[in-house]
Protein backbone atom coordinates (compact mmCIF):
# COMPACT_ATOMS: atom_id res chain seq x y z
CA UNK A 1 0.00 0.00 0.00
CA UNK A 2 1.28 3.47 -0.85
CA UNK A 3 2.23 5.84 1.92
CA UNK A 4 0.90 9.39 2.03
CA UNK A 5 4.20 10.68 0.61
CA UNK A 6 3.94 8.26 -2.34
CA UNK A 7 0.29 8.96 -3.02
CA UNK A 8 -0.55 10.57 -6.38
CA UNK A 9 -3.19 12.64 -4.60
CA UNK A 10 -2.85 16.07 -3.07
CA UNK A 11 -3.11 16.02 0.69
CA UNK A 12 -4.82 18.65 2.84
CA UNK A 13 -8.34 18.71 1.41
CA UNK A 14 -10.73 15.89 0.62
CA UNK A 15 -14.37 14.98 0.06
CA UNK A 16 -16.36 12.23 1.75
CA UNK A 17 -19.64 10.95 0.36
CA UNK A 18 -22.65 10.66 2.64
CA UNK A 19 -25.06 7.74 2.63
CA UNK A 20 -27.68 7.77 -0.11
CA UNK A 21 -31.14 9.08 0.72
CA UNK A 22 -32.74 5.85 -0.47
CA UNK A 23 -35.58 5.64 2.07
CA UNK A 24 -36.41 9.31 1.74
CA UNK A 25 -36.56 9.18 -2.05
CA UNK A 26 -38.70 6.04 -1.95
CA UNK A 27 -41.08 7.77 0.48
CA UNK A 28 -41.38 10.75 -1.87
CA UNK A 29 -42.10 8.40 -4.79
CA UNK A 30 -44.85 6.79 -2.72
CA UNK A 31 -46.56 10.18 -2.66
CA UNK A 32 -45.87 11.38 -6.20
CA UNK A 33 -45.75 8.08 -8.06
CA UNK A 34 -42.84 6.45 -9.84
CA UNK A 35 -40.18 8.86 -11.11
CA UNK A 36 -40.60 10.07 -14.68
CA UNK A 37 -36.85 10.55 -15.01
CA UNK A 38 -35.26 12.75 -17.63
CA UNK A 39 -37.42 11.33 -20.42
CA UNK A 40 -40.50 12.60 -18.63
CA UNK A 41 -39.13 16.13 -18.47
CA UNK A 42 -37.87 16.13 -22.07
CA UNK A 43 -41.32 14.99 -23.19
CA UNK A 44 -42.98 17.85 -21.30
CA UNK A 45 -40.89 20.95 -22.04
CA UNK A 46 -42.88 24.14 -21.66
CA UNK A 47 -40.96 27.37 -22.27
CA UNK A 48 -39.18 28.61 -25.38
CA UNK A 49 -35.59 29.74 -25.71
CA UNK A 50 -35.05 32.24 -28.47
CA UNK A 51 -32.08 32.40 -30.80
CA UNK A 52 -30.23 35.63 -30.17
CA UNK A 53 -28.55 37.64 -32.89
CA UNK A 54 -24.81 37.45 -32.32
CA UNK A 55 -23.67 41.07 -32.09
CA UNK A 56 -20.03 41.18 -30.89
CA UNK A 57 -20.42 44.57 -29.18
CA UNK A 58 -23.25 43.14 -27.07
CA UNK A 59 -22.49 39.44 -26.69
CA UNK A 60 -18.69 39.48 -26.86
CA UNK A 61 -15.97 38.95 -29.42
CA UNK A 62 -15.73 35.18 -28.95
CA UNK A 63 -19.45 34.29 -29.03
CA UNK A 64 -20.67 32.36 -32.07
CA UNK A 65 -24.04 31.04 -30.86
CA UNK A 66 -26.48 32.48 -28.34
CA UNK A 67 -29.94 31.83 -26.86
CA UNK A 68 -32.26 33.93 -24.69
CA UNK A 69 -34.70 32.69 -22.06
CA UNK A 70 -38.38 33.46 -22.34
CA UNK A 71 -39.40 37.00 -21.38
CA UNK A 72 -40.28 36.14 -17.76
CA UNK A 73 -37.11 34.20 -16.95
CA UNK A 74 -34.98 36.79 -18.71
CA UNK A 75 -36.01 39.52 -16.26
CA UNK A 76 -36.88 37.49 -13.12
CA UNK A 77 -34.97 38.78 -10.08
CA UNK A 78 -36.01 35.86 -7.83
CA UNK A 79 -33.83 33.30 -9.68
CA UNK A 80 -30.29 33.76 -11.08
CA UNK A 81 -28.61 31.33 -13.55
CA UNK A 82 -25.20 30.00 -12.45
CA UNK A 83 -23.95 26.61 -13.64
CA UNK A 84 -23.92 24.93 -17.05
CA UNK A 85 -23.26 21.44 -18.41
CA UNK A 86 -24.45 19.61 -21.52
CA UNK A 87 -25.28 16.24 -23.01
CA UNK A 88 -21.73 16.30 -24.41
CA UNK A 89 -20.58 15.88 -20.80
CA UNK A 90 -23.17 13.23 -19.99
CA UNK A 91 -22.92 10.98 -23.04
CA UNK A 92 -20.26 9.51 -25.34
CA UNK A 93 -22.54 10.38 -28.26
CA UNK A 94 -23.01 13.97 -26.97
CA UNK A 95 -26.80 13.62 -27.11
CA UNK A 96 -29.69 12.28 -25.07
CA UNK A 97 -32.04 10.15 -27.21
CA UNK A 98 -30.91 12.14 -30.24
CA UNK A 99 -31.35 15.52 -28.54
CA UNK A 100 -28.67 18.11 -27.84
CA UNK A 101 -29.41 19.19 -24.29
CA UNK A 102 -28.03 21.90 -22.02
CA UNK A 103 -28.60 21.85 -18.25
CA UNK A 104 -28.17 24.95 -16.10
CA UNK A 105 -28.48 25.69 -12.39
CA UNK A 106 -30.24 28.66 -10.77
CA UNK A 107 -30.23 29.87 -7.18
CA UNK A 108 -33.00 31.72 -5.40
CA UNK A 109 -32.14 35.26 -4.31
CA UNK A 110 -34.91 35.40 -1.71
CA UNK A 111 -35.50 39.06 -2.55
CA UNK A 112 -39.19 38.68 -1.73
CA UNK A 113 -38.37 37.11 1.63
CA UNK A 114 -38.79 33.49 0.46
CA UNK A 115 -35.68 31.34 0.00
CA UNK A 116 -36.56 28.80 -2.68
CA UNK A 117 -33.18 27.07 -2.76
CA UNK A 118 -31.88 26.03 -6.16
CA UNK A 119 -33.08 24.33 -9.33
CA UNK A 120 -31.87 22.84 -12.59
CA UNK A 121 -33.18 23.63 -16.06
CA UNK A 122 -33.07 21.27 -19.04
CA UNK A 123 -32.91 22.98 -22.44
CA UNK A 124 -33.50 21.03 -25.67
CA UNK A 125 -31.49 22.98 -28.23
CA UNK A 126 -33.11 21.14 -31.14
CA UNK A 127 -36.69 22.05 -30.25
CA UNK A 128 -35.78 25.32 -28.52
CA UNK A 129 -37.77 24.48 -25.37
CA UNK A 130 -36.97 24.05 -21.70
CA UNK A 131 -38.35 23.19 -18.27
CA UNK A 132 -37.27 24.04 -14.69
CA UNK A 133 -36.88 21.25 -12.09
CA UNK A 134 -36.73 22.16 -8.39
CA UNK A 135 -33.97 20.55 -6.31
CA UNK A 136 -35.28 19.29 -2.98
CA UNK A 137 -33.90 17.61 0.11
CA UNK A 138 -36.32 14.95 1.47
CA UNK A 139 -35.86 14.17 5.18
CA UNK A 140 -37.79 12.46 7.96
CA UNK A 141 -38.69 14.60 10.96
CA UNK A 142 -38.53 13.33 14.55
CA UNK A 143 -42.01 11.86 14.24
CA UNK A 144 -41.00 9.93 11.12
CA UNK A 145 -42.95 12.14 8.72
CA UNK A 146 -41.49 13.01 5.33
CA UNK A 147 -40.52 16.67 5.04
CA UNK A 148 -39.23 18.50 1.98
CA UNK A 149 -36.60 21.21 2.34
CA UNK A 150 -35.23 23.52 -0.34
CA UNK A 151 -31.69 22.79 -1.52
CA UNK A 152 -30.21 26.04 -0.26
CA UNK A 153 -26.91 26.25 -2.12
CA UNK A 154 -25.47 28.80 -4.54
CA UNK A 155 -25.20 26.09 -7.23
CA UNK A 156 -22.38 27.97 -8.96
CA UNK A 157 -21.46 25.05 -11.21
CA UNK A 158 -22.75 21.70 -12.44
CA UNK A 159 -21.30 18.57 -14.04
CA UNK A 160 -23.64 16.18 -15.84
CA UNK A 161 -21.69 12.93 -15.66
CA UNK A 162 -23.59 9.86 -16.86
CA UNK A 163 -26.86 9.77 -14.88
CA UNK A 164 -25.54 12.10 -12.16
CA UNK A 165 -25.65 15.85 -11.65
CA UNK A 166 -22.78 16.99 -9.43
CA UNK A 167 -23.60 20.52 -8.24
CA UNK A 168 -21.16 22.90 -6.58
CA UNK A 169 -22.14 23.81 -3.02
CA UNK A 170 -19.28 26.18 -2.03
CA UNK A 171 -18.04 25.35 1.49
CA UNK A 172 -20.16 22.20 1.68
CA UNK A 173 -18.52 20.52 -1.32
CA UNK A 174 -20.92 19.02 -3.88
CA UNK A 175 -24.47 17.75 -3.80
CA UNK A 176 -25.36 14.97 -6.21
CA UNK A 177 -28.69 14.08 -7.78
CA UNK A 178 -29.59 11.37 -10.29
CA UNK A 179 -31.73 12.33 -13.29
CA UNK A 180 -33.60 9.02 -13.01
CA UNK A 181 -35.09 10.36 -9.75
CA UNK A 182 -36.96 13.28 -11.34
CA UNK A 183 -40.61 13.20 -10.22
CA UNK A 184 -43.68 14.96 -11.57
CA UNK A 185 -45.88 17.15 -9.40
CA UNK A 186 -49.56 16.69 -10.26
CA UNK A 187 -50.67 19.58 -12.46
CA UNK A 188 -48.96 22.94 -12.74
CA UNK A 189 -48.44 23.92 -9.12
CA UNK A 190 -50.32 27.16 -8.43
CA UNK A 191 -48.56 27.88 -5.13
CA UNK A 192 -45.25 29.52 -6.14
CA UNK A 193 -44.56 30.64 -2.55
CA UNK A 194 -44.91 27.23 -0.88
CA UNK A 195 -42.86 24.06 -0.56
CA UNK A 196 -44.12 20.97 1.22
CA UNK A 197 -46.57 18.11 1.42
CA UNK A 198 -50.25 18.64 2.11
CA UNK A 199 -51.58 15.11 2.39
CA UNK A 200 -50.95 13.68 -1.07
CA UNK A 201 -50.57 17.12 -2.60
CA UNK A 202 -47.10 18.58 -3.10
CA UNK A 203 -46.33 22.26 -3.48
CA UNK A 204 -42.95 22.91 -5.10
CA UNK A 205 -42.60 26.68 -5.43
CA UNK A 206 -44.58 26.53 -8.65
CA UNK A 207 -42.47 23.81 -10.31
CA UNK A 208 -44.08 20.87 -12.05
CA UNK A 209 -41.05 18.61 -11.48
CA UNK A 210 -38.80 18.00 -8.48
CA UNK A 211 -35.44 16.28 -8.19
CA UNK A 212 -34.38 14.97 -4.76
CA UNK A 213 -30.70 15.17 -3.91
CA UNK A 214 -29.36 11.64 -3.44
CA UNK A 215 -26.14 12.29 -1.50
CA UNK A 216 -23.51 14.91 -0.67
CA UNK A 217 -19.74 14.99 -1.14
CA UNK A 218 -18.89 16.78 2.07
CA UNK A 219 -15.80 18.97 2.11
CA UNK A 220 -13.14 18.45 4.79
CA UNK A 221 -9.81 20.12 5.46
CA UNK A 222 -6.79 18.76 7.32
CA UNK A 223 -5.28 20.82 10.11
CA UNK A 224 -2.96 23.50 8.81
CA UNK A 225 -4.63 23.75 5.40
CA UNK A 226 -7.11 26.30 4.09
CA UNK A 227 -10.58 25.04 3.28
CA UNK A 228 -11.31 24.75 -0.43
CA UNK A 229 -14.38 26.59 -1.75
CA UNK A 230 -16.25 24.67 -4.45
CA UNK A 231 -17.58 27.74 -6.26
CA UNK A 232 -17.94 26.17 -9.72
CA UNK A 233 -17.21 22.94 -11.53
CA UNK A 234 -16.78 21.34 -14.97
CA UNK A 235 -15.91 17.99 -16.55
CA UNK A 236 -12.66 17.02 -18.26
CA UNK A 237 -14.00 14.00 -20.12
CA UNK A 238 -10.85 13.49 -22.23
CA UNK A 239 -8.39 12.99 -19.38
CA UNK A 240 -7.54 9.49 -18.15
CA UNK A 241 -9.32 9.00 -15.86
CA UNK A 242 -11.97 11.65 -16.52
CA UNK A 243 -11.84 14.44 -13.99
CA UNK A 244 -14.11 16.86 -12.20
CA UNK A 245 -12.65 20.38 -12.16
CA UNK A 246 -13.50 22.69 -9.28
CA UNK A 247 -12.40 26.21 -8.51
CA UNK A 248 -12.73 29.13 -6.14
CA UNK A 249 -14.39 32.48 -6.69
CA UNK A 250 -12.44 35.17 -4.85
CA UNK A 251 -13.08 38.90 -4.62
CA UNK A 252 -10.78 39.93 -1.77
CA UNK A 253 -7.05 40.42 -2.41
CA UNK A 254 -6.05 37.78 0.15
CA UNK A 255 -8.56 35.09 -0.84
CA UNK A 256 -7.23 32.01 -2.61
CA UNK A 257 -8.00 31.30 -6.28
CA UNK A 258 -7.26 27.59 -6.47
CA UNK A 259 -8.21 25.09 -9.17
CA UNK A 260 -8.65 21.43 -8.21
CA UNK A 261 -8.93 18.29 -10.32
CA UNK A 262 -10.69 15.24 -8.84
CA UNK A 263 -10.62 11.88 -10.66
CA UNK A 264 -13.95 10.27 -11.57
CA UNK A 265 -14.69 6.57 -11.84
CA UNK A 266 -15.64 6.14 -15.54
CA UNK A 267 -17.79 3.13 -14.68
CA UNK A 268 -20.01 4.91 -12.16
CA UNK A 269 -19.32 8.62 -12.92
CA UNK A 270 -18.92 9.24 -9.21
CA UNK A 271 -15.77 10.59 -7.59
CA UNK A 272 -13.00 8.04 -7.24
CA UNK A 273 -12.46 6.92 -3.65
CA UNK A 274 -9.17 5.91 -2.00
CA UNK A 275 -8.55 3.14 0.49
CA UNK A 276 -9.33 5.58 3.30
CA UNK A 277 -12.83 6.25 1.94
CA UNK A 278 -12.00 9.80 0.86
CA UNK A 279 -11.93 11.48 -2.54
CA UNK A 280 -8.77 13.55 -2.93
CA UNK A 281 -7.66 15.83 -5.77
CA UNK A 282 -4.98 14.78 -8.24
CA UNK A 283 -3.96 18.42 -8.56
CA UNK A 284 -4.56 21.64 -6.66
CA UNK A 285 -3.14 24.70 -8.42
CA UNK A 286 -2.83 28.13 -6.83
CA UNK A 287 -2.69 30.09 -10.08
CA UNK A 288 -6.33 30.90 -10.73
CA UNK A 289 -7.69 34.35 -11.53
CA UNK A 290 -9.32 36.89 -9.24
CA UNK A 291 -13.14 36.95 -9.61
CA UNK A 292 -13.23 33.84 -11.80
CA UNK A 293 -16.71 32.40 -12.15
CA UNK A 294 -16.06 29.19 -14.08
CA UNK A 295 -13.23 27.04 -15.39
CA UNK A 296 -12.95 24.26 -17.95
CA UNK A 297 -10.09 22.37 -19.61
CA UNK A 298 -10.33 22.45 -23.41
CA UNK A 299 -7.59 21.88 -25.95
CA UNK A 300 -5.28 20.78 -23.13
CA UNK A 301 -5.41 24.01 -21.11
CA UNK A 302 -7.59 25.96 -18.73
CA UNK A 303 -10.17 28.53 -19.78
CA UNK A 304 -11.76 30.63 -17.03
CA UNK A 305 -14.45 33.31 -17.03
CA UNK A 306 -14.16 36.59 -15.16
CA UNK A 307 -17.18 38.80 -14.50
CA UNK A 308 -16.96 42.58 -14.21
CA UNK A 309 -20.49 43.12 -12.94
CA UNK A 310 -23.81 43.74 -14.70
CA UNK A 311 -22.64 46.45 -17.10
CA UNK A 312 -19.17 45.48 -18.37
CA UNK A 313 -18.51 42.59 -20.80
CA UNK A 314 -16.91 39.45 -19.40
CA UNK A 315 -13.37 38.20 -19.83
CA UNK A 316 -11.91 34.78 -20.67
CA UNK A 317 -8.42 33.88 -19.42
CA UNK A 318 -6.73 30.93 -21.12
CA UNK A 319 -3.55 29.00 -20.41
CA UNK A 320 -1.88 27.29 -17.50
CA UNK A 321 -2.59 28.28 -13.89
CA UNK A 322 -0.40 31.24 -12.98
CA UNK A 323 0.27 32.29 -16.59
CA UNK A 324 -3.08 32.79 -18.30
CA UNK A 325 -3.56 35.14 -21.23
CA UNK A 326 -6.40 37.63 -20.79
CA UNK A 327 -9.02 37.96 -23.56
CA UNK A 328 -11.16 40.99 -22.76
CA UNK A 329 -14.64 41.65 -24.15
CA UNK A 330 -14.99 37.94 -24.97
CA UNK A 331 -18.39 37.39 -23.33
CA UNK A 332 -21.53 39.26 -22.30
CA UNK A 333 -21.68 40.83 -18.87
CA UNK A 334 -22.05 38.45 -15.94
CA UNK A 335 -20.57 35.19 -17.32
CA UNK A 336 -20.66 32.20 -14.98
CA UNK A 337 -19.79 28.50 -15.27
CA UNK A 338 -18.24 26.81 -18.35
CA UNK A 339 -18.65 23.53 -20.25
CA UNK A 340 -16.83 22.15 -23.31
CA UNK A 341 -18.48 20.48 -26.33
CA UNK A 342 -15.67 18.47 -28.01
CA UNK A 343 -17.14 17.67 -31.45
CA UNK A 344 -17.87 21.34 -32.18
CA UNK A 345 -14.79 22.60 -30.29
CA UNK A 346 -16.97 25.16 -28.52
CA UNK A 347 -17.06 26.35 -24.94
CA UNK A 348 -20.47 27.10 -23.43
CA UNK A 349 -21.37 29.54 -20.69
CA UNK A 350 -24.40 31.21 -19.14
CA UNK A 351 -24.83 34.80 -17.92
CA UNK A 352 -26.72 35.79 -14.80
CA UNK A 353 -28.03 39.36 -14.71
CA UNK A 354 -31.71 40.17 -15.38
CA UNK A 355 -32.36 41.49 -18.91
CA UNK A 356 -28.80 40.48 -19.83
CA UNK A 357 -29.17 36.70 -19.69
CA UNK A 358 -27.91 34.43 -22.43
CA UNK A 359 -26.73 30.88 -23.01
CA UNK A 360 -23.68 31.33 -25.26
CA UNK A 361 -21.18 29.20 -27.11
CA UNK A 362 -17.66 30.36 -28.04
CA UNK A 363 -15.10 28.90 -30.46
CA UNK A 364 -12.25 27.54 -28.37
CA UNK A 365 -9.87 28.58 -31.13
CA UNK A 366 -10.67 32.21 -30.31
CA UNK A 367 -8.33 31.82 -27.34
CA UNK A 368 -5.36 30.17 -29.12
Amino acid sequence: MSTASESPYVQGVHLQRTDENVREIEALAAVLGEPTGLDGVLGDLKYAVRRARVVPRLLGRAVREAYRWDAYDERDDQWYPQGISTSADSSDTEDISGRKVVVTTWYSTGKDGIKRGSRVTFVDLDSGTYRHVLLVSPVFDKAGHLVLKPMSIHAGGIVWAGPYLHIAATSRGFVTARVDDIMRVAGDDDQPDELGLDGTRLHAFGHRYVLPVRFTYQAFTDEGHEKLRYSFTSLDRRSDPPALIAGEYAAGPKATTRLARYPLDPETWQLAVGDDGFSRPLALDDGGVRQMQGAVIAGGRFHVTVSHGPWMPGTVCAGEPGSMRVHRWALPMGPEDLSYWPSTDRIWSVTEHPRRRWIVAMDRSSFD
